[in-house]
């Protein structure tokens, strides 16, 4: 039922109940209801599929809500905030092909990995008088498994007499799987403060708004003294993590009060309506390398790639990039590492007995204590800064 205290689904059972009382009222109390009985068979079968609807009805109640809306339930609620889910993405990065001088290939040239991995070039490319050229490519398929790295490209797909080799002097990343659905929501809840403007939180909402912005914090000096920092009087210094620069500055200047200037070591030109230029400063935020080492004890549940589900889960809660090459944006802008978190993360694994955790911003500080963040400053770390040691 629904009332001032919201939904209240009712069970199989509370249906059956209801079902048997009902009977009972029209027939008389001595009407046999048993699950034996005739009637009684028919009151469970028709209760069994009542309660589904009720199950339905359920669903929903909460899929109006952030919190308990679930798949394309929850995507319908992202844009009353303008956001949406980031979906599945293919690799990107750049390969060196070797060939004969003044070979031209159209856009599209397939190469790949030894493992069935492939590429694609992106634009048409003509191979110079070094007899290489370096072009862009993109996975034909998208997700996580598509990254590659430094040295995997060598097959050509497309055999040329004229092209003879291909490689990656870098890995090619960015591949990933769609926003899960308590990633979503994180991202909802830091997006929620975009509704207004010229105000911090407007303009903080906005940019993380932006597509692979990661994280941003606004600092404002509202004294009629330049702060510490050298923030002009009545300024904002705007700290981004990832996204476009130019992208960037023409949000802050949509989202920004008229006359209040902005501060930061970047400066992007931005036109207003009427075509005049105006000057958007800005900064990128400082990212804290993150250091964890674990020593965990283990009974027969701990899985064999527990190692690196650890790890995967130390990422997910820090924020940044695992070993397939998947990024999590983690906690926010000036958030602290808090060291009890750590420990919860990597208990969630099972099979884990007792763990010992050090964590730092560098190898040779390492505490049992929480890492401080300054507001301009982002936790990040990556699987080759998490060092596990399991054993039973």
């Amino acid at each position: 039922m629904l009332d001032k205290t919201g939904f209240k689904r009712k069970r199989y059972e509370d249906v059956l109940l209801d079902m048997e009382d009902k009977a009972k009222e029209s027939y008389g109390e001595k009407i046999n209801t048993t699950e034996r009985s005739p009637l009684g068979i028919l009151l469970r079968i028709f209760a069994w599929f009542l309660s589904k609807a009720w199950n339905t009805a359920e669903d929903v109640y909460n899929s109006g809500y952030i919190s308990t809306a679930t798949g394309a339930n929850l995507d319908r609620l992202g844009p009353y905030v303008g956001i949406s889910r980031i979906v599945e993405q293919s690799a990107t990065g750049e390969v060196t092909i070797t060939g004969k001088v003044g070979h031209t290939e159209a856009a599209g040239f397939r190469v790949g990995t030894s493992a069935g991995l492939y590429f694609e070039t992106v634009a048409d490319f003509v191979i110079g008088a070094s007899s290489t050229v370096t072009v862009k490519v993109k996975a034909i398929e998208p997700g996580q498994s598509s990254n590659a790295a430094a040295g995997m490209v060598t097959v050509i797909a497309n055999p040329n007499p004229d092209v003879t080799s291909v490689t990656n002097s870098h890995a090619i990343t960015g591949g990933r799987e769609k926003e899960t659905d308590p990633e979503f929501r994180s991202r909802y809840q830091l997006s929620v403060a975009g509704g207004g403007a010229a105000s911090v939180d407007a303009i903080r909402g906005a940019l993380l708004r932006l597509d692979h912005v990661r994280a941003a914090a606004v600092i404002e000096n509202n004294t009629m003294q330049v702060d510490v920092a050298g923030r002009p009087p009545k300024s904002f210094e705007v700290y981004v993590l990832g996204g476009d620069e130019q992208e960037i500055a023409e949000t802050i200047f949509k989202t920004k009060s008229g006359g209040i200037e902005t501060y930061g070591k970047i400066m992007n030109t931005v036109k207003d309506v009427a075509g005049y230029d105006h000057i958007i400063k800005f900064s990128h935020a400082e990212e804290i390398g993150i250091q964890v080492r674990i020593d965990v004890t283990t009974n027969e549940r701990y899985p064999a790639d527990g190692d690196e589900q650890i790890k995967n889960a130390i990422i997910r809660y820090v924020g940044g990039e695992d070993a397939a090459g998947s990024y999590y944006n983690g906690l926010i802008m000036g958030a602290s590492v808090v060291y009890t978190r750590l420990i919860s993360a990597v208990y969630a694994v099972e099979g884990v007995e007792d763990v010992t955790l050090t964590v730092g911003k560098g190898i040779d500080s390492l505490k049992n204590m929480n890492v401080a963040i300054q507001p301009f400053q982002v936790a990040q770390t990556k699987s080759s800064r998490i060092e596990v040691n399991s054993h039973v």
